[in-house]
């Protein structure tokens, strides 16, 4: 048999293309990424950078909350 092509959702291994098995048989095999999501998943850096202080030089941003309220 040929390599299997699949797609995991909801749990679910789905073949992208028609596969020549009887219904119900019992398979093994090893799945291996080939391509990722399309989404950006988050990375070390990503969580690194988000988890930084950022400093507005304001020490009290409450006081002015409603300064540009018209």
């Amino acid at each position: 048999m040929n390599t299997v092509h699949a797609i995991y959702e909801d749990g679910v291994f789905r073949p992208s293309e028609k596969v020549e098995l009887p219904e119900h048989c019992k398979v093994e095999f090893e799945p291996r990424v080939v391509e990722g999501p399309k989404w950006p998943v988050p990375s070390e850096a990503m969580y690194a950078i988000l988890n930084e202080r950022y400093s507005s030089g304001e020490h009290d941003v409450a006081a002015r909350h409603n300064e540009h309220q018209p």
